[in-house]
């Protein structure tokens, strides 16, 4: 096939304008130049009916390029040389062409990989002139039946480091599950794969095992088709089981891993196959098959860790083919963190038997590192620890004793504990069980000991909304978190109603706060200054940076006022529980929240408390009033913590 005989001119001019050697001399020069610059454009395009050919003409370029026929590429004539005889004939005439490839092999817009190939044109036995296609003109080694294949080498992922620099999420062995096609018979019939497939799919715990099937038909006849990622020893699947099904293979693998399939789970994150959603929104950088991060850390830092991946130009075909351009790839850097792994393990121990939703955040006070963020496992995979907004209920009254104490209503002042207190109209009383013994006029003190609510509410003409505000931040309610990772540091409404600012002062109503925040609070006042948790240490681009926190500072002196209220707690109050704890004394404050209405209603349990350097929060959905559930998680939390020792 060839195509029209007609010079085209702009092709030619194309040429002299960008200043590319035409052949020298002779009438042919012009013509050349022409069908060069068709050549180009037409293995650029993959038009090639367009060129003028001489001799066999290629239908298109599909089997030479093979998985790299839709990757921008552009390919300029570089030179034309002069038209030469072949042979002792001058109808054998030939003029030799360079062409340069350019190929964007990553799609990011510039190119990866430049390289020139010569070509060829000659005249037929009819006087014209064409191109003469020889595969050898797009790659070098690329012959009659051989492909130009593009591989992704992906980056190895960097790994998560806790505080002493120890990997916590690493390389660990998996098995990936699944159906191995080529172990089924050539001549298998479309049920009896399905009825394979669905079989895998049970044993994977699939809810739609035809889905599964679906997808094993639909493979070639070499796939191995994935149901599920285990990893090894688990039980997950029986493997015995697997065996007995016909093509059911268990391949072993490997993939980055916490200790245990929850720990740390919900801030950490996991790493899978990419999404079509992950690929389309990544710009070409993240193709099908790539491992990213899909949640938590692991999507939030994906990529660092992720990497740069490499790539693999072969030419050939089979075990023939040779690698004719590669570019390594770029480890993904480590993602540094603060925690510890020995006591983030003793946060999970501590609320492995809590059915409802619950969290615990423990933070290094000196410091501001949190050193554990764990989610029960009622909190079925929610980050319940940093991202909980709930009212903290009288955890928060730590906060009001700053603004008391700021405004002048200090340990021995005297407040009244009444049975219950009316604010325009609306009725609030004590936690129910209240110690009848502890109604009247109490100190300060005594009040928050016994965790009076009337007795606060009662002082609110002493407290302005303003004055609250400032106070929750002086303790680290509110502020802005450095870093990306994810976190909820509480908030307090600035304004609002006489019944809205009873309702804050013992942190109901607008308050809302996380285990997170109220671990702030509790480490603020060990610290004896505002503290802002830290968890992302490095690399350097994505560390931490400290975070201005505008409030009053806090004072040494109002950190000792609101540490011994904590400590009374223990020894006198609702927190008793913790009095022998090992260790250096506990300092703690209880509180509950009411939530929801009707049938949903529920008293959520919290607990704030520090011992030594070693600061902690925990809420449990549901826990009821006083030391309750929390109380329970932060004592079994201490004692596993070796008595803060952390």
């Amino acid at each position: 096939m060839t195509g029209p005989r007609t010079i085209p001119a702009l092709a030619a001019a194309a040429l002299v304008v960008s200043g590319l050697a035409a052949c020298s001399g002779g009438p042919d020069a012009d013509e050349l130049a022409g069908i060069a610059g068709e050549l180009a454009e037409g293995l650029e395009t993959g038009e090639l009916s367009q060129v003028r050919w001489s001799g066999d003409a290629p239908q298109d370029l599909s089997r030479p390029l093979a998985g790299m026929v839709d990757l921008s590429r552009e390919v300029t004539v570089v030179e034309v040389g002069d038209p030469r005889t072949i042979a002792d004939s001058d109808d054998l005439r030939v003029a030799d062409v360079e062409l340069e490839w350019s190929w964007d092999l990553d799609a990011d817009g510039s190119a990866d990989w430049v390289y020139t190939r010569p070509a060829m044109l000659a005249r037929d036995a009819d006087g014209f002139w064409g191109a003469t296609y020889d595969p050898s003109m797009i790659a070098d080694g690329l012959g009659t039946s051989g492909e130009l294949t593009l591989t992704r080498v992906p980056a190895e992922r960097g790994e998560v480091l806790a505080g002493d620099g120890t990997a916590v999420v690493t390389p660990r062995p998996v098995l990936r599950i699944g159906i191995d096609k080529t172990r089924l018979p050539d001549d298998a019939h479309e049920r009896d794969v399905r009825g394979v497939a669905e079989d895998v799919a049970n044993l994977a715990g699939w809810d739609d095992p035809d889905g599964y099937a679906d997808q094993v038909v639909a493979a070639g006849p070499r796939a191995f088709v994935e149901a599920i990622v285990v990893r090894e020893g688990s039980g997950v699947v029986d493997l015995a089981a697997l065996e007995e099904i016909p093509a059911g293979v268990a391949l072993p693998d490997e993939m980055p891993l916490a200790p245990t399939s929850a720990w740390a789970r919900p801030v950490l994150g996991r790493v899978g196959q990419a999404t079509r959603e992950v690929i389309e929104a990544s710009g070409g950088t993240v193709q099908a098959g790539d491992e990213v991060g899909l949640s938590g850390l692991q999507e939030q830092y994906d990529d660092v860790l992720r990497g740069g991946s490499g790539l693999r130009v072969t030419s050939g075909i089979g075990p023939d083919a040779e690698v004719v351009f590669e570019r390594d790839p770029e480890p993904g850097a480590d993602l540094s963190l603060t925690l510890d792994a020995e006591v983030q393990t003793a946060a999970e121990q501590s609320l492995e038997s809590t059915e409802s939703p619950a969290g615990l955040v423990a933070i290094r006070a000196s410091t501001g590192e949190v050193l554990a963020a764990a989610s029960g496992p009622g909190s079925q995979g929610l980050n319940t620890a940093m991202l909980a907004s709930l009212a903290p209920g009288s955890t928060f009254k730590m906060v009001t004793a700053l603004a008391l104490l700021r405004a002048g209503v200090g340990p021995e002042a005297q407040v009244s504990c009444t049975p219950d207190v009316t604010v325009d109209g609306y009725t609030i009383g004590n936690y129910p069980g209240y110690p009848s013994a502890w109604i009247g006029d109490l100190t300060l003190t005594e009040a928050l000991t016994q965790s009076c609510n009337s007795a606060l509410i009662n002082a609110r003409g002493d407290v302005s909304f303003d004055a609250l505000v400032d106070a929750a931040r002086s303790l680290g309610l509110g502020q802005q978190l450095p870093g990306a990772w994810p976190g909820f540091t509480g908030s307090v409404p600035e304004d609002g109603s006489e019944t809205g600012l009873a309702s804050s002062l013992i942190g109901q109503g607008e308050v809302l706060a996380s285990p997170l925040a109220m671990a702030t609070v509790a480490a603020s006042i060990a610290a004896a200054e505002t503290v802002t948790p830290t968890l992302v240490t490095g690399p350097e681009q994505v560390a931490d940076a400290p975070s201005a926190v505008d409030a009053a500072p806090l004072t040494a002196k109002e950190a000792d006022v609101l540490a011994d209220y904590m400590r009374a707690v223990v020894t006198d109050g609702t927190a008793t529980l913790l009095a022998d704890v090992p260790g250096e004394p506990v300092h703690a404050k209880t509180g509950s929240a009411e939530a929801g209405e009707g049938e949903d209603f529920r008293v959520d349990s919290w607990m704030i408390a520090y011992q030594g350097d070693l600061a902690v929060a925990a809420l449990v959905h549901g826990g009821g009033h006083g030391a309750g559930a929390a109380g329970d998680v932060v004592e079994a939390f201490l004692r596993a913590a070796a008595g803060g020792g952390a």
